[in-house]
């Protein structure tokens, strides 16, 4: 039940720290006033829409990938003429074992808000602040929540991956996970139309280079 939600747990901790981290680099940083830095705060949060429209649309396609490639196996009674069932609800409401290619929302799901929250929290490595200023509380609170978040939802994909589903399905609910990371923050976050890179907009590969120059 806990997975079920994982968005709903990564979207809860991910939006003050995007707030907080962005809203306080366009002031220290980039010297933005309160109205542009309220702006690009907005901009960066956008991203979680972008997240909540990834999740919706393929948990609604894996529902719908089941659903057509599945069948229904009941204990009918003798006599009985052999009834058709369309969704697996329908299936399940008469005691039946739906039988159909279920991709791993699980994997996607974990996978992709782990990603993410990598991505996000890279922020903090050139993000300067008080020592003892209240501020950096609230974001070292933040952040170390995000990293244990972390850990459970790797330590939940680890459960998902030994004890759940065939390998096929597991297979392509990674996939699609790591095609969404890619396709938001390897390529359309860094074009100017977009909710854009965690400030100072530098991608995380790149950021190997810098650490060795």
């Amino acid at each position: 039940y806990f997975v079920k939600v994982a968005w709903a747990w990564t979207l809860c901790l991910l939006l003050p720290f995007i707030a907080v981290t962005t809203y306080q680099f366009a002031k220290s940083k980039f010297l933005y006033g309160p109205t542009k830095s309220i702006l690009m705060v907005l901009r960066r949060l956008s991203a979680l829409l972008v997240g909540t429209a990834v999740w919706y649309v393929c948990t609604g396609l894996f529902t719908y990938i089941e659903n057509l490639t599945g069948v229904c196996s009941t204990t009918g009674k003798l006599g009985e003429p052999h009834r058709l069932y369309a969704t697996k609800q329908e299936c399940h409401q008469d005691n039946g074992v739906w039988n159909g290619f279920d991709i791993s929302g699980h994997c996607f799901l974990l996978s992709y808000c782990a990603l993410m929250i990598v991505e996000e929290v890279a922020v903090l490595e050139s993000l300067s602040m008080d020592q003892n200023s209240k501020l950096r509380v609230v974001i070292n609170s933040l952040f170390i929540s995000l990293c244990f978040l972390t850990m459970i939802w790797v330590f939940m994909f680890l459960c998902t991956a030994v004890y759940f589903h065939d390998f096929s399905q597991k297979f392509f609910g990674v996939l699609i996970g790591l095609s969404a990371w890619y396709g938001t923050y390897r390529f359309w976050y860094l074009k100017p139309f977009s909710p854009g890179l965690p400030l100072p907009n530098i991608p995380l590969s790149s950021k190997k280079y810098s650490y060795s120059r």
